[in-house]
């Protein structure tokens, strides 16, 4: 599995855009075959710092995501509602080890 923690500092005239596109953008990813898990979290000492917590099968599925049409649309809206440029850190996973170990919300 591949684990992105995406780390965003967003404007504060913009967390509840960023919010509603982010949920939108996550209902769209958690449709993709190679997609997990995406999750949208927010600081709660600082509401403009957000984590998207994204678990891929693969480093493939990753980047097919990166090509999908609702990730271009998020992208393109969020990017100038940023404080700083977004950070990506990638993980591997050690548990769960299992894709079927892993649940996405409905």
């Amino acid at each position: 599995m591949l684990v992105a923690c995406v780390h965003v500092n967003v404007k504060s005239e913009h967390i509840e855009a960023f919010i509603r596109a982010s949920q939108e953008n996550a209902r769209n990813t958690i449709q993709e075959p190679g997609n997990l898990r995406f999750d949208v979290i927010q600081q709660m000492d600082d509401p403009t710092r957000f984590v998207l917590y994204e678990v891929y099968r693969d480093e493939a599925a990753s980047k097919a995501h990166k090509q999908t049409a609702h990730y271009a649309r998020w992208r393109d809206t969020v990017e100038s509602w940023m404080a700083e440029p977004r950070r990506g850190i990638f993980y591997g996973s050690h548990f769960p080890a299992r894709e079927d170990q892993w649940e996405t919300p409905e």
